[in-house]
């Protein structure tokens, strides 16, 4: 079973997601992103969704982390972000996300189908 890592402080959103995804996948949840930078190392996943306002740090620090500091294998990273102006799909594909899907949850046929994209792309 494919390992996903969900980095979410609302904990509404974390149980959608995890109801979502629990016969697909095993999801592993972290509220902010110091806990995912401590745990993701430790326990690497085939994919991350990751929550752009997060408390402390938010989600574009921490994929800069992911990406650079801590010199992971590479995996795929989604935007979960109730940042669903025009432009900011482009803006977050551009900092390195290989997929952005806009909260709150209505279909989640759009966060399977993006799940499914990223890690049937990745190498």
């Amino acid at each position: 079973m494919k390992r996903i890592a969900l980095v979410e402080d609302n904990p509404d959103n974390r149980l959608l997601v995890r109801v979502i995804l629990r016969e697909l996948y095993e999801v592993h949840e972290y509220e902010n992103g110091f806990d995912a930078l401590a745990g993701i190392p430790a326990r690497l996943p085939d994919l991350v969704l990751l929550d752009i306002s997060l408390p402390g740090m938010d989600g574009t620090e921490v994929l800069r982390k992911l990406r650079g500091e801590l010199a992971l294998p590479r995996f795929p990273v989604i935007a979960l972000t109730a940042h669903a102006m025009a432009g900011d799909c482009e803006k977050y594909l551009a900092l390195g996300f290989d997929d952005y899907v806009s909260k709150p949850i209505v279909d989640e046929n759009l966060l399977l189908d993006s799940i499914a994209r990223c890690l049937n792309a990745k190498p």
